[in-house]
């Protein structure tokens, strides 16, 4: 595959790539990163081996997600280990931040025109419980950025490639997982992931963050798209991806206090700001939904511990990358 740039910031988000890739190749210990064959950064070209395969979006129905799991949280855990983001910035310097999307303010001030009335103070309620689970920081690691099902090649119900490392940053691990919970039927591919990783690293990610940061990645999708009349990527409506964000919060049961939260920023030694968490904004979230309180833990471990038995349907057209 080849990429080059026809802008300055299209050209230097590739030669951040480029030195993000040399990198991680001479580490080898990062699976399922581009075989760089040439690249260059006068003029910008990167040429990566081709791998045939499909779109995880065009196999997420069909795949065992159980398997799938274990191959993205094996990716997850190794490009997340320390000494990966060492030898990373010791290559390209320090990593950038996120690039910053939609605020909460902004989607509360702006959303609510392209949505249901009776969907308004709800997204209201979501970004005020979003704000303060992530009020308290986490451990950085090096992170893709970018990991939606279009940036991986899947084959033969397997992970056999990552691409678009152009967004590589600084983040928490829980920002890497956030599209994984629209990715395939009932959250079970981001429940296996999760699983897997735990066992892999021993760092029991926060559901809680990964999904605060699936909202705000999602409402933004739909704010910026609706503003600048670009179609949903699958063509549905505004309200349709509302609807689908309340399924999957139904789905994952997300009702406890912030006392994992607090341990786990406790325990990453990111202190800073601890005594902000609070349970408001699982008030809030209760307020939405109208159901009693239980706990998301409990809730992840419950649904964790079903075996994934998926349906077989036909795959779709293949692609290259």
């Amino acid at each position: 595959m080849a990429k080059f740039a026809w802008s300055e910031p299209a050209a230097q988000r590739l030669v951040h790539e480029i030195g993000a890739l040399a990198a991680l190749s001479a580490g080898r210990s990062v699976p399922f990163v581009p075989e760089v064959v040439a690249s260059s950064v006068e003029p910008v070209l990167l040429v990566t081996r081709r791998v045939p395969g499909f779109s995880l979006f065009a196999v997420a129905d069909s795949i065992d997600r159980d398997r799938a799991g274990g191959d993205l949280a094996r990716f997850f855990a190794a490009l997340h280990d320390p000494t990966v983001r060492a030898r990373v910035e010791e290559a390209i310097g320090a990593l950038p931040a996120p690039r910053p999307g939609a605020s909460t303010d902004d989607l509360r001030a702006r959303l609510g025109r392209w949505v249901r009335p009776d969907q308004r103070d709800t997204i209201s309620g979501w970004c005020d419980w979003a704000d303060e689970v992530l009020a308290t920081p986490c451990r950085s690691v090096l992170v893709h950025g970018d990991l939606h099902g279009d940036n991986q090649v899947w084959r033969d119900g397997r992970l056999r490639l990552v691409v678009d490392f152009e967004t590589a940053c600084a983040a928490e691990p829980e920002y890497d997982l956030r599209a994984l919970p629209a990715t395939g039927p009932d959250c079970e591919l981001l429940i296996a992931t999760m699983r897997h990783y735990e066992h892999l690293t021993g760092h029991a990610l926060s559901i809680d963050r990964i999904m605060a940061w699936h909202l705000r990645t999602a409402l933004d999708d739909v704010l910026w798209r609706s503003e600048a009349a670009v179609p949903l990527p699958d063509h549905r409506t505004p309200p349709d991806w509302v609807d689908d964000l309340a399924a999957r919060f139904t789905t994952l049961d997300l009702q406890q206090d912030t006392d994992h939260e607090r341990s786990e920023c406790e325990a990453s030694g990111a202190t800073q700001n601890v005594d902000r968490v609070s349970t408001r904004p699982r008030r809030a979230w209760r307020r939405c939904r109208k159901r009693p309180s239980t706990s998301s833990t409990r809730t992840f471990r419950r649904l964790a511990s079903h075996a994934v038995d998926p349906p077989i349907h036909g795959q779709r057209p293949e692609s290259s990358h």
